[in-house]
């Protein structure tokens, strides 16, 4: 299976828990409406999405254990700088990275939720692609200029996720 998810804003180098949340804000209605398509649709026959609680609240992942699913991400980052520069001295795309493969995955403690966060209606479950970042197989990075960023931190990602099935067996080949 194979779809691209997008977001623009900040992307903090060591992002805080907040800042990682609310990347996880911004792709959430994305992820809620891959679930509404085939093959995930389909999983629902299966025993539902993948529901974890963490700090009482309830988050989903795409890409869980639980189905022997991993991904592959390619990402464009546009940003207000020349194209380059992938790892420099000062941590930058590298850490920028950390931050976005956290946002990505659901929260695994209480902490990494913002206090005062309260999920609305349509936020529950809180959608997520990765249950945890070690399902991450591979990934690549392209940079290129974003042009009329409002700030330095202000980005805009494409990113391109392949789920891939690791199990051998019948019921999960769906995603073909």
């Amino acid at each position: 299976m194979k779809f691209m998810l997008t977001y623009e804003g900040p992307l903090a180098t060591n992002g805080r828990p907040s800042q990682k949340h609310d990347i996880r804000l911004a792709l959430h209605p994305q992820l809620r409406e891959l679930w509404q398509h085939k093959p995930l649709a389909q999983f629902y026959d299966m025993g539902g999405p993948n529901v974890s609680t963490v700090g009482g609240y309830d988050f989903c992942s795409v890409v869980h254990p639980r189905w022997n699913f991993r991904a592959h991400l390619e990402i464009l980052m546009l940003r207000p700088e020349a194209p380059g520069g992938v790892v420099k001295p000062r941590g930058d795309i590298d850490n920028r990275l950390k931050t976005l493969f956290d946002a990505l995955t659901r929260p695994t403690q209480p902490q990494d939720i913002p206090s005062g966060w309260t999920p609305g209606d349509d936020q529950k479950p809180l959608h997520c692609l990765l249950d945890d970042d070690s399902l991450i197989t591979g990934f690549t990075v392209r940079t290129d200029r974003l042009l009329a960023a409002p700030t330095q931190s202000h980005m805009k990602l494409v990113i391109g996720v392949e789920v891939e099935n690791t199990a051998a067996f019948g019921g999960l080949a769906v995603l073909g």
